[in-house]
């Protein structure tokens, strides 16, 4: 099933570079439903629907794709969610939910036409790489938010915590500790250090384990997106299309930069093509419908797979390794729930992944003007609106305008005019 023999690989190896990726990505157990809980989404519900959405487009891509490629709820996407289109617009969960869920059918269609290739060869490569760093900036601005490192200013809005205050403490020996792993290249080093700094607030008594360590796997509210008609007039009536947008478009960008780049690295590219993609698109779209039905975020191919293919992972038996120790993690809700309940545990991971995604800043064309100006604007729109859906229209408005200033409009692709128009009058009618 595996082609295991073909791939010069072996069940040991396959295994062994599973467990790798799950320390490697473990933490998003943690982090993903404390995110989510800020939106109203109970933290069993969040926890439980994380695993379900991991498991169930992961187990898609062992078997469907065969790639050592795990899918789960995508960082970035959690933050953008929570805190600008339910928090920011106060809107009901369900609501919310409605718009992963459509996103997650409007993606799967898309994995089954040519027309998500065109969609990715439209969008300008400066700009793809301006919106993987603008997350990064956004997910890094709310780790400082959260531990208060970075705190509310009445004049400048934001200024420096008090260091001297014991969350933001731990949270500092929390970056400094999980620095130190990644500076020594340990496998799970994002994981390992929250381990570390839990026991530290335990120690300090910051952490109390009050509810147990383990318990069955439950959704306390239950299914929450199920009815496509009732979500698309969701959407409609609270005007959700850029919302909408900015999932598909995150979530494109997201699960074809992580396959190219882990497939390349695992040797399983064919003449620089990646075979069946729609398969591997396909369950990317399977894991946010199923996530949205149980309430999170939607999902995305992780980069964090990467560590897997590294220890020798080449098939989906490194997947499916992963689905059965995220299947045995569901059993220790009440464990994840107290570690995630302190900050400071949590914080530094956002932090540190927002410094690893923000590094792509290196790949934008900064000495052309026209090229670095629309992706600054999609950098810092990102953060100081709270909106990944602002970032991504301020670029793309400005992007058409600064060509055709240059009388270089023949070489924007139609699809960028049209995604302009329509972001100018989202922010416009609808922001």
């Amino acid at each position: 099933m595996f082609q295991l023999k073909e791939r010069s690989t072996n069940v040991k190896t396959e295994v062994l570079a599973g467990l790798t990726t799950f320390l490697t990505l473990a933490y998003i157990i943690i982090v993903n439903p404390k995110i989510l809980s800020d939106a109203g989404v109970p933290f069993e519900q969040g926890f439980t629907a994380t695993i379900v959405a991991t498991v169930v487009g992961t187990l898609f891509m062992a078997l469907l794709a065969n790639y050592p490629i795990v899918i789960a709820p995508a960082m970035g996407l959690n933050a953008y969610f929570t805190y600008s289109v339910i928090v920011n617009h106060q809107l009901p969960l369900s609501v919310g939910f409605s718009a992963v869920f459509i996103t997650g059918l409007l993606f799967l269609l898309l994995s089954l036409t040519k027309f998500r290739s065109k969609l990715i060869e439209a969008i300008p490569n400066n700009l793809k790489h301006a919106i993987a760093a603008g997350i990064g900036l956004f997910i890094a601005f709310i780790g400082l938010r959260l531990s208060g490192i970075v705190t509310d200013h009445p004049t400048n809005l934001v200024t420096l915590g008090d260091f001297g205050s014991p969350g933001v403490a731990l949270t500092l020996i929390g970056i400094a500790i999980t620095i130190v792993l990644m500076a020594l290249n340990i496998n799970g080093a994002l994981f390992i250090g929250m381990v570390i700094t839990g026991i530290i607030a335990y120690a300090t008594g910051q952490l109390q384990f009050s509810e147990g360590i383990v318990s069955l796997p439950h959704l306390p509210e239950g299914l929450v997106a199920v009815n496509p008609i009732q979500s698309i007039q969701d959407i409609v009536e609270y005007g959700l299309y850029g919302v909408v947008f900015s999932f598909l478009f995150v979530m494109l960008f997201d699960t074809t930069g992580a396959l190219l780049a882990i497939t390349r690295q695992a040797g399983l590219l064919k003449d620089g093509k990646l075979e069946r993609a729609g398969r591997a698109f396909t369950a990317d779209s399977v894991g946010t419908i199923a996530g949205a039905m149980t309430g999170t975020s939607p999902t995305a191919a992780t980069v964090e797979s990467s560590a897997g293919v590294g220890a020798g992972g080449k098939t989906g038996l490194t997947a499916l390794t992963v689905v059965v120790l995220f299947a045995a993690a569901s059993f220790f809700g009440p464990l994840i729930n107290t570690l995630a309940g302190v900050s400071a545990i949590t914080a530094p991971s956002l932090i540190i992944v927002g410094c690893l995604m923000i590094r792509s800043i290196s790949e934008i064309e900064w000495n052309d003007f026209e090229e670095a100006f629309p992706s600054f604007l999609i950098i810092v729109g990102m953060p100081l609106t709270s909106s990944i859906a602002n970032g991504i229209a301020l670029g793309f408005i400005a992007y058409p305008v600064m060509k055709i200033a240059r009388r270089k409009f023949r070489e924007v692709h139609p699809l960028v005019y049209v995604f302009a128009v329509l972001f100018l009058l989202q922010l416009i009618f609808i922001a």
